[in-house]
């Protein structure tokens, strides 16, 4: 699979699992670091850790396994590094606080994706 295709797949889980405000930001022309960001919101904690482990048991299911996961226990802010891809998923207060979008989108590098109803 292409990073993009990651990327995108794992907006569709997360809309599919009720995640709030999901964007694709593709960095690779910013950085070294991988080619996309995905950001995504929960609701609580709770749903923070769900939708990460509900993420991490779908691309598992395609033999895709994260290098690192971090913020787990905590479920304020949880990172899954997937190589060319790393998934930031945020409770709403960490990510107006630490507001990644604001480091890395520019007026072409980012798409929104739809919430699930």
């Amino acid at each position: 699979m292409t990073s993009k295709e990651i990327a995108d797949l794992a907006c569709k889980v997360l809309s599919e699992k009720k995640g709030k405000d999901i964007i694709s930001i593709n960095i690779s022309k910013q950085t070294t670091i991988c080619d996309y960001f995905v950001i995504c919101s929960g609701t609580s904690t709770t749903h923070v850790k769900a939708l990460c482990d509900e993420l991490c048991e779908k691309l598992k299911k395609i033999e895709l396994m994260p290098k690192s996961k971090e913020g787990h226990s905590e479920g304020r802010w949880i990172a899954l590094d997937y190589g060319d891809v790393v998934i930031h998923i945020f409770n709403d207060e960490t990510r107006l606080f630490y507001h990644l979008e604001r480091l890395w989108t520019n007026e072409n590098n980012v798409e929104r994706y739809p919430e699930s109803n």
